[in-house]
This record gives structure tokens, sequence and C-alpha cells, in this order.
């Protein structure tokens, strides 16, 4: 039975110059290219439409936006960083991007885990490889969502999703199929992200 969410609702929303918000929950990071469908994901996780806004020009967000979530009996923040590899802006962006990003991943303390978004018909690419090695490297337990499963048919979805666990160098546990469409893999999902954000911080 689907736990239901008591409470979703976006605290704070920051850019490369501002302050992130008092750390005084778990959270979670989600991070993912531009056009895995991250904020369709994140609102299907949060039972809400239109909590964190879709967009039909990927790479548009380029800030990290907090959002609160109740659970069951647990609270969480789940923060959505913005997406890498697609859109078209300049170097000098995506640097700004990336700093941004290495800035809240390296520092901060309530982090739990980090959910990578890889779309089942994209090969993961050396930016996803080594994205998580990143993340192990400096402690931060890494979980990957594998997105869009409904958009193939179950013989093909079964050898795709083989293909990028190898790919991924990832236990099937640690590599769920999703659908924000259907709502496939979601309770699972939940089950993994509430079981890390349970754990103790690793040191």
């Amino acid at each position: 039975m689907r736990a239901k969410i008591k409470r979703a609702e976006i605290v704070a929303t920051c850019g490369p110059t501002s302050q992130f918000p008092e750390a005084t929950l778990p959270e979670v990071a989600l991070l993912g290219r531009s056009n895995v469908g991250k904020s369709s994901l994140l609102n299907k996780l949060v039972q809400r439409r239109q909590l964190a806004r879709t967009s039909s020009t990927p790479g548009k967000t380029r800030l990290i936006h907090f959002y609160e979530v109740e659970i069951g009996g647990d609270a969480l923040r789940l923060v959505d960083l913005p997406g890498y590899g697609y859109a078209r802006v300049s170097r000098s962006e995506r640097e700004d991007w990336k700093r941004l990003v290495e800035r809240y991943l390296d520092a901060r303390e309530p982090l739990r885990a980090a959910l990578l978004l890889q779309d089942l018909r994209r090969d993961a690419s050396e930016d996803e490889t080594l994205l998580l090695a990143w993340l192990e490297e400096r402690g931060i337990d890494p979980l990957v969502a594998i997105t869009k499963v409904d958009k193939l048919k179950r013989m093909q979805r079964q050898r795709r999703l083989r293909e990028l666990r190898g790919q991924l160098a990832l236990a099937p546990e640690r590599a769920i199929a999703t659908s924000a469409q259907t709502g496939e893999g979601i309770d699972a999902l939940w089950r993994a992200i509430r079981a890390r954000v349970a754990a103790p911080p690793q040191v």
C-alpha cells in the first residue's frame, strides 16, 4: 500500500550566490540530464501534479530547489539540482552549474543520498559513470532511478534494464525502474529513499 504524502512544498530556491537553507532535515539530492524527466518524477513521488514545474525546453532550470516532504512518519527534503549535458548554453554557464552542484554535494551535512535519473532508452555516458564514482568517493550513497520505462515494450524493457545496470555497475535494488506516467517503481523508490534517510549519516 502506497504511503500517503502528508505535506509537500517548496521551501527554498538557490542560485550560485545564494545561501542554502538551514539544515534541519535529512536531504536526498536529485540529479540527471536536462531531458531525463526529473520534474515529472519528482511530482509523481510527492503525489502533486505541478509542485515541480516541467518545461518543454530541457535545461531551463538553473537553480537548486529544496522541497520539504512528509511521508508516513518521515520528514525529509528532496533537493532538485540543475540538469546537465543537454541544454544549449555557453561553457561559462555550464561551469557555473557545475560549481553550484558541487558546492551543494561537497559540503551539505544533512545529505543522506543522491538519486541519479537515467533514461531507459539512452546508454549511460561518461557523465553518469563519473558522477557515480565521484559520489561514492565522497561517501554519498548513490541510487539510480531508471526513468520512462513505459516508453518500451516489456521484452525491450527487460533487455535495456540489464544493459543499463551493467553499464552503471549497480545491483538491481540500487537501479530502480520507474515511470512518472504509470507510477511504476514509485513505491520501491520511496522504500529505498526512506531506508537511506533512516540510516545514520556516513562519517
